[in-house]
């Protein structure tokens, strides 16, 4: 097929099928018609399962999470210091609110963060369910959580309300019921514009295509992380693996909790359950009553989140201040203001 052809679904299916990947605007024109409703959905599951077992490139990603952007709802607000948490999910690994806790941390500590987040897809709980269950109202408009961010340095954007667009594609999605590049386009798609993310990737071998897509896609300072042990988060139970995203470039590492001055300690002591059972335990770790393994991989990923927002000159050091943050009592304070502010708002919409 010639570079200049307008795309179909057909052949684009086709395309992918041969073995063959689509160009950066080919995806982009392949997700514009997913996104305008005129794909249907054994089309959709056609493309997305032959973009799977090919393999998603680079210029895949990018212009399905462009043309996704341009689709969604946005957060008017300064882009730049900007931080979000957003995860793919998709591990398959019941652990309790890890990038949700450690966004609050990192707001606490100074950094602007545009939470970006959704109901459990694969788990029991997503960032939308804890934070309702913690008192958070999760369902304000994109001009209230541009107050929000203003007003309290932190805001939460429930993917919900933000991509009406990917209703076309839920109905596929749902009955596939596998991964495939929409799970990937969630944290590649935050509707304040955010320039810096830690971002928790499901897949070990894609955590330096996703920072160099996160590149593409305008960001300044990002974290792709990965464990070796199967969790979208930096572990506390094994190495991690980190592609980092600065100055433009890309570069993959490993780190381990001893490197960053943690323990390490069995994965099963970092699961979680419910919304209110993982409401808790953030509770409990920012009241200072829940000490070891949840207080640690929060450490570690609160860490990370305050060294790619420019707070600390190393992991190592943005664990100390995370340590500080929760000890202090600012971390606990901050929720409190995000739970007090959004409800104003709210009540003031009704």
């Amino acid at each position: 097929m010639q570079a200049t052809e307008a795309i179909t679904m057909q052949s684009a299916l086709s395309q992918l099928i041969n073995g063959n990947s689509l160009t950066r605007e080919q995806a982009n024109a392949v997700m514009n018609i997913i996104m305008n409703g005129e794909a249907t959905d054994a089309q959709i599951a056609g493309v997305v399962t032959a973009m799977r077992m090919k393999g998603e490139t680079k210029d895949e990603i990018t212009g399905f999470a462009e043309a996704m952007r341009a689709h969604s709802s946005h957060l008017l607000t300064e882009q730049e210091g900007l931080l979000d948490t957003c995860g793919t999910g998709g591990s398959g690994i019941h652990k309790f609110n890890i990038s949700t806790a450690s966004s609050i941390i990192a707001a606490a500590a100074g950094i602007r963060v545009a939470k970006h987040g959704n109901r459990a897809m694969s788990g029991k709980t997503g960032s939308a369910d804890v934070l309702e269950a913690l008192g958070v109202q999760i369902t304000i408009t994109p001009e209230q959580a541009a107050q929000c961010l203003n007003d309290i340095g932190i805001c939460f954007m429930f993917a919900q309300l933000y991509h009406p667009s990917l209703r076309h594609a839920s109905v596929p999605r749902k009955e596939l019921g596998i991964r495939t590049i929409f799970n990937m386009l969630g944290p590649l798609t935050n509707p304040a514009g955010a320039d810096r993310q830690l971002l928790g990737l499901y897949d070990r071998a894609r955590t330096s295509t996703v920072a160099e897509v996160l590149g593409e896609l305008g960001l300044k300072r990002a974290m792709v992380v990965s464990s070796h042990d199967g969790l979208d988060e930096i572990s506390i139970s094994a190495p991690t693996q980190i592609s980092e995203l600065l100055d433009g470039k890309v570069r993959t590492f490993d780190i381990t909790p001893e490197e960053l001055g943690l323990t390490r300690w069995p994965i099963a002591e970092v699961m979680g359950g419910e919304p209110e059972v993982n409401a808790a335990l953030i509770h409990a770790i920012f009241a200072g009553e829940q000490q070891g393994a949840y207080r640690d991989i929060v450490l570690a990923n609160a860490g990370a989140c305050i060294y790619v927002g420019g707070l600390a000159d190393s992991l190592q050091s943005g664990v100390t201040i995370a340590a500080r943050v929760i000890d202090s009592g600012e971390a606990k304070r901050k929720l409190e203001s995000l739970i007090q502010t959004t409800g104003e708002l709210a009540h003031v919409s009704r």
